[in-house]
């Protein structure tokens, strides 16, 4: 298999690699995760995969992830996929903003893995990722430690209410608190793990306090391009991140025009823990 890199800290490109032939449990299995974990972003051109591939590639890296709109009846589609769809003429897409996946959750998931076979006509539709260790590392000394031992309370129904979205009774989404800094359970790098459409505030913090730290972070992960990758989907690209180090965003360039892709996520098991360093 041949590789690129996308940019020196974030994303990779594989080539000359058939993920329905793979041996995911050998030496090429243990390869790619290795690859995830140091480029956080891997990207799989001209796959021609079923529904059952996507899904056999993805539990090579972990148990699959049940989106809480599958779990609570809110989508009644597959529950181990998440429809990824964006008609013409819809008003917004999933994911415009930068976030994590359901950080909402007590253990959140760990990998995501899109699979897009529909591209809008115009040329858009990217998905920009941002590297969160970058972003923790290139913040000054004084405010790492700062955020050290800080938590932030994770609600997923402020990312419902972005949409418009409200929950019928009995109905419910996860909640949930995370440290704002966690160690990479597998690096063990720190990541910045705090996102605008799931944290709702930094517990330590009064409410003003916290809204003026969090709009600081969110900008500088935003505007930080040394930070970021982008990745162009072409009908047939895979791209495989990790939840645990990356945020991303879905582009939206291309009102008028239709998208469509499937993701599949997994779960390693482990609650984000703190990180801790002597600063």
């Amino acid at each position: 298999m041949k590789t690129e890199q996308i940019t020196p800290f974030t994303g990779l490109e594989i080539t000359d690699v058939d993920l329905t032939s793979v041996d995911l449990d050998g030496a090429s299995g243990a390869e790619l995760q290795a690859l995830l974990v140091q480029h956080k972003v891997l990207v799989f051109r001209d796959q021609h995969i079923a529904r059952e591939d996507h899904k056999r590639f993805a539990r090579s890296f972990g148990e699959i992830h049940i989106h809480p709109s599958k779990r609570n009846g809110l989508n009644k589609e597959d529950p181990e996929l998440f429809i990824v769809n964006t008609p013409a003429d819809a008003p917004w897409s999933n994911g415009e903003a930068w976030h994590s996946d359901v950080s909402s959750e007590e253990i959140p998931p760990a990998i995501s893995l899109l699979y897009v076979s529909k591209i809008p006509d115009n040329g858009g539709g990217d998905t920009a990722f941002a590297n969160m260790n970058r972003i923790f590392t290139e913040l000054s000394p004084a405010m790492q430690k700062f955020l050290l031992n800080k938590t932030a309370y994770h609600d997923g129904e402020i990312d419902l209410a972005n949409y418009g979205i409200r929950l019928r009774e009995g109905e419910t989404y996860p909640k949930a608190t995370h440290p704002v800094v966690i160690a990479h359970p597998v690096s063990g790098e720190p990541v910045l793990f705090v996102n605008g459409c799931f944290v709702s505030h930094i517990v330590e913090l009064s409410r003003w306090e916290s809204d003026v730290i969090l709009k600081g972070l969110y900008q500088f992960t935003a505007t930080n391009m040394r930070a970021q990758c982008r990745v162009k989907w072409r009908p047939g690209t895979l791209v495989v991140w990790d939840n645990r180090a990356v945020q991303h965003q879905a582009i939206r360039d291309y009102a008028g025009f239709a998208r469509y892709g499937e993701r599949v996520s997994v779960m390693d098991g482990m609650r984000p823990v703190a990180w801790q360093a002597d600063l």
